[in-house]
């Protein structure tokens, strides 16, 4: 019985899910509709559509129009939809950037994001130099074992970093650092640094050196990183390219609407 009881509860939030983006997009289509018409259009009653309505209303997803009036789309969909715009802004801005800091270290430049656990590159450029012809783009890696990673977690609050770190942290190499008291303690040399380094901690033989990128108020939304093999990509040019990579997140960042003083 419980197992039935707990299949209904299932079965009723999807129902109730299907029928809210329903609602917004016949009101997306109809722009401003009175309630006797969605109801209609949803085949419910009145009393139903009036509690979807009320829970959309509550996260700003739909407005009522004066008192008792009609219903149209609310400002909460534009800031959902502004969300993804600015990631699709970064990619696509982020290529011309890749591009013009690959040509200038000669290495492979990468901007990712974090996601569910993960950093997910989003875009790619390959310098003259560069020996890899993987292509990273849509391509996962952890956030513990890379430098984009490590600059993305140190940006975190320390309970969002909890639960990005809550699996345990497999290790890929010898160097991949899987103790999270050392992880933390090299977070907060991120933090303070304005940079991460990877060295060979998720492949053997490639070094990597990552520096923030950030929105419009000044979070952290992507890391910019530059990797190369290690013979070639050494501690001392991983120092000596931090500024001009630190220069092109700064333009990016510019792009995307933040300004550093």
């Amino acid at each position: 019985m419980r197992n039935q009881d707990s299949g209904n509860a299932t079965g009723s939030a999807v129902q109730s899910v299907d029928r809210a983006i329903n609602v917004l997009e016949l009101l997306a289509r109809n722009g401003e509709t009175g309630i006797t018409e969605i109801a209609g259009e949803l085949g419910v009653h009145k009393s139903t559509a009036s509690r979807l309505l009320s829970v959309l209303e509550a996260h700003g997803l739909v407005e009522q129009l004066g008192e008792r009036g009609k219903y149209a789309i609310g400002f909460g969909v534009v800031r959902l939809a502004g969300a993804a715009t600015g990631r699709m802004d970064l990619a696509k801005l982020g290529r011309q950037t890749c591009q013009a800091l690959a040509e200038e270290l000669g290495e492979t430049v990468n901007i990712a994001i974090a996601d569910d656990g993960v950093a997910i590159n989003i875009s790619q450029a390959r310098g003259s130099a560069a020996i890899t012809t993987q292509n990273w783009t849509g391509q996962r890696t952890p956030l513990h074992a890379t430098s984009s990673g490590k600059v993305l977690l140190a940006a975190m609050d320390e309970a969002e970093r909890k639960r990005m770190l809550a699996h345990e942290l497999e290790q890929y190499t010898p160097r991949t650092t899987v103790d999270r008291d050392e992880l933390a303690a090299e977070l907060d040399r991120v933090a303070e640094d304005g940079y991460a380094a990877s060295f060979e901690e998720l492949e053997l033989g490639m070094h990597a050196v990552a520096v923030p990128v950030r929105g419009p108020g000044g979070e952290v939304v992507a890391a910019m990183s530059a990797s190369g093999p290690s013979y070639r990509l050494s501690k001392q040019r991983i120092r000596q390219i931090v500024a001009p990579m630190a220069e092109a997140a700064r333009e990016l960042s510019a792009q995307l609407g933040y300004f550093s003083a």
